[in-house]
């Protein structure tokens, strides 16, 4: 949403000191004190009365309103980065509860270039989506020093429905957003940290909801660009009875700069009926999806530096993948004179099929590395909550009590192949998995300028596993946890709050880790099983201030542990253990508007990240490789986290009306990290430039031109470090020839091994709305 033009002429008391900083803006003032949207959430009131999203009457933010108890509330518009643009059927919008909690409109998401569905996300500060496969395969995240591989510790909704998938055949937490299609975007609401009370699984780190827009005009696009990029889209709604239709549909391609293209092939659409409003309607929705693509995984820099494959090249051409998602979902949202409640539930169908060589000849030095994992999964799940306006005390006060369960009937396999095509069988299961979690929530507006919230969450998980092919590996597990939380902010004062907030989450790990007694490859090694859930901390103190006219700032300091983990490696099949972690760092977010035309956004975020205690395992393999360096190096026990980020940073400048020229200019960065234990093998730095330039006519028409890696920096998307082997490898001949240790043959020689950013690309889009 575009802020209005403040009238000329219009006089706004003295400037202050600060105002100097928007020396650019018509007006400093005026800015401040606009009905700009983009800055302001409305006025919530805690307490009995008028319930959460019916109108109350508009009131300065330097007046105070009577709360039925007779107390006299601030109302002051917290910060936030977006207008307040909720779905039908989403529940009334809380205030920002941590410095770190943000909304992000589906208007500044789409004005940013991005390359592919799962990088709109980029827009929560902190947060760095990428890909390290091909375009079907789930995206890789990075937040507060975490490598959250696929998803594990980053919970993400979609109209409500959870996006992470439990026990999944490549990776705990596993979420393919590439059934997004960013232009249905209403809203994403942020959290970040384990203190709120209705986030359950996979939410440690941070919790990120994207709502759905209702309704549209209609809007025919299509797009081309390098690299065989093709993408055609079309979304229209209409008014149906009370109600309102939408259809949305996509269809695109991209083979990529890769010597073996991706030739992705995807198919995605979109079907939704709403009715009222977001804290009194109800909506429906139904999704499809189907994508089939090859896919360029990392390969080892010393394969780029001999010649023996080009920087785009592959070492197995065959690896790649084929998904679908078939999803229908309801929500109903109700308000009344004692609160509001919401109810949701869905129904997911999903299948993927997925073709990778990690290690190449590590372990069949004949037909090499390749392997299948697949998933088949039914899941379904209903949430429902209920708010109650009341005092304590005489006090305004808020309690929300909920209930959320969850059940996934899954078929998995991992089988070992060649060029796709069946070698051996390592295991398939099916599972059974079950949650049900419960929480409750209260707040308690002390004084104007103090409320507190304090919550309890509990969880309890059930799994069955079959393993069909181990009995041994068959079982029942099932686990529960309990987790308090807290949060307190102070203020107002002089357009300046402060935050406190503290408890302790959780994440599930794979059901199959936690029935596992024998290997998969080695019956005979015993293996021990894996904790259904696992416990995480964390704390965090931060401040969110609109001192300066036009700007949105905010500073967090956090601490998050993780306990003790074993976790299931889905491309081994069998579990891995790792120690406890500690994390701590600061986040700082600023959002500047100095004038209607532009807009400027800039977030920095610094981790520090290590293991707790001694890894005497791990000391062990350093000492069983000793004489062949090639494999020693990396392995040595320390305590940094591999793919721990100390850094990220973005910076994007967006200019335009609604009509007109428009454009951007956006920075990513990021930050150098430790890729093994002892940090002897280190990533370098990504700094990646995009940008766009285009023109909006007044009839809804529009041409825009994207630029992404505007500098056509050489740059990995994502680098690793770990053992393979190629046949062109000394280690390789020596270990076939049967003259080195197993212990050596079975690490492979350690390098870099990484996935390249995609050269500079450009695409070109035409758009016209009728």
């Amino acid at each position: 949403m575009q802020p209005k033009r403040r009238e000329p002429g219009r006089g706004c008391g003295a400037l202050t000191a600060l105002s100097a900083l928007v020396l650019l803006a018509d007006d400093g003032c005026a800015l401040a004190q606009s009905s700009d949207a983009s800055r302001e959430l409305p006025s919530i009131r805690v307490g009995g009365g008028e319930t959460a999203g019916r109108k109350k009457p508009v009131t300065s933010r330097r007046t105070g309103a009577l709360s039925p108890a007779g107390h006299r509330i601030l109302v002051y518009p917290t910060a936030t980065q977006a207008s307040d643009v909720r779905s039908v059927a989403s529940g009334a919008k809380d205030q920002p509860s941590m410095a770190s909690e943000i909304t992000v409109s589906g208007d500044q998401l789409n004005a940013r270039p991005f390359t592919r569905p799962g990088e709109a996300l980029e827009a929560v500060p902190g947060l760095i989506v990428t890909q390290h496969s091909g375009e079907g395969k789930a995206n890789q995240y990075f937040l507060r020093g975490y490598n959250l591989d696929h998803g594990t510790d980053l919970a993400i909704t979609v109209d409500g429905v959870p996006v992470n998938m439990r026990t999944h055949a490549h990776g705990q937490g596993y979420a393919d957003l590439n059934w997004l299609i960013p232009e249905t975007i209403a809203a994403v609401d942020v959290r970040k940290g384990p203190y709120f009370a209705d986030e359950g699984d996979f939410a440690s780190a941070g919790s990120v909801h994207i709502g759905l827009i209702d309704r549209t005009r209609g809007l025919a696009q299509a797009t081309v660009g390098s690299f065989g990029y093709r993408r055609l889209l079309g979304m229209d709604s209409a008014k149906v009875g009370d109600g309102s239709m939408l259809v949305a549909g996509e269809i695109g391609t991209y083979n990529g700069p890769w010597d073996n293209p991706d030739n992705v092939r995807k198919l995605n659409g979109l079907v939704r009926y709403s009715q009222g409003t977001a804290t009194d309607g109800v909506s429906i929705t139904g999704m499809a999806y189907a994508n089939s693509w090859n896919s360029t995984d990392q390969v080892p820099q010393r394969a780029i530096t001999s010649g023996f494959l080009s920087r785009f090249g592959s070492e197995d051409p065959s690896d790649g993948g084929n998904t679908n998602r078939f999803a229908l979902s309801g929500r109903i949202a109700q308000s009344d004179d004692l609160g509001s409640w919401k109810v949701n539930a869905y129904v997911v169908k999903s299948q993927l099929d997925l073709f990778n060589n990690f290690t190449y000849y590590l372990s069949d030095p004949v037909l090499g590395d390749q392997f299948h994992q697949h998933d088949d999964r039914l899941m379904a799940g209903a949430n429902v909550s209920r708010s109650l306006n009341g005092s304590f005390a005489g006090l305004p006060m808020q309690t929300t009590f909920g209930l959320q369960s969850r059940y996934d009937a899954i078929d998995l396999a991992l089988t070992n192949t060649f060029r796709r095509g069946f070698l051996s069988n390592i295991r398939s299961d099916k599972v059974g998995e079950g949650s049900v979690g419960v929480y409750a929530e209260n707040t308690v507006r002390w004084t104007d300028w103090l409320r507190t919230t304090v919550g309890w969450r509990g969880d309890y998980y059930a799994a069955d596993v079959n393993s069909r092919f181990n009995t041994s590996n068959s079982g029942r597990a099932d686990a529960a946890l309990g987790s308090p939380k807290f949060r307190m902010v102070l203020g107002p004062f002089n357009q300046t709050e402060l935050f406190l907030g503290a408890g302790y989450g959780m994440h599930s790990n794979d059901a199959r880790g936690a029935t596992t007694t024998e290997d998969p490859s080695d019956p005979a090694t015993r293996l021990t099983p894996s904790p259904l859930l696992v416990r995480t901390k964390g704390a965090e103190v931060g401040m969110r201030s609109r001192i300066v006219p036009g700007l949105d700032t905010s500073l967090s300091f956090f601490m998050l542990d993780q306990d003790s983990e074993i976790l299931f490696s889905g491309d081994a099949g069998d579990t891995s253990a790792t120690r406890a972690s500690r994390r701590y760092g600061l986040e700082w977010t600023n959002h500047y508007r100095p004038r209607s035309w532009i807009d400027i956004d800039a977030d920095l975020a610094m981790t520090h990240a290590r293991f707790r205690g001694y890894d005497s395992a791990q000391a062990e393999v350093y000492a069983s490789l000793a004489g062949y360096p090639e494999a020693q190096i990396g392995n040595a026990p320390g305590n940094y986290i591999p793919n721990a980020p100390a850094m990220v940073a973005s910076v994007g400048v967006t200019l335009g009306e609604k009509t007109g020229w428009f454009g951007g200019l956006r920075w990513r960065y990021l930050g150098p990290s430790p890729l093994t234990e002892d940090n002897s093998f280190r990533s370098s730095a990504t700094s990646i430039f995009n940008g766009r330039l285009g023109y909006r006519i007044y009839n809804g028409w529009r041409l825009q031109l994207d630029v992404l890696n505007l500098l056509n920096t050489k740059a990995s998307q994502i680098t690793y470090a770990y053992g393979s082997l190629l046949k062109t490898d000394t280690l390789y001949n020596l270990c076939t020839a049967g003259t080195a240790p197993t212990s050596v043959c079975q690490n492979g020689v350690m390098d870099y091994v990484l996935h390249p950013v995609e050269p500079l690309t450009v695409r070109l889009t035409i758009a016209g709305s009728f």
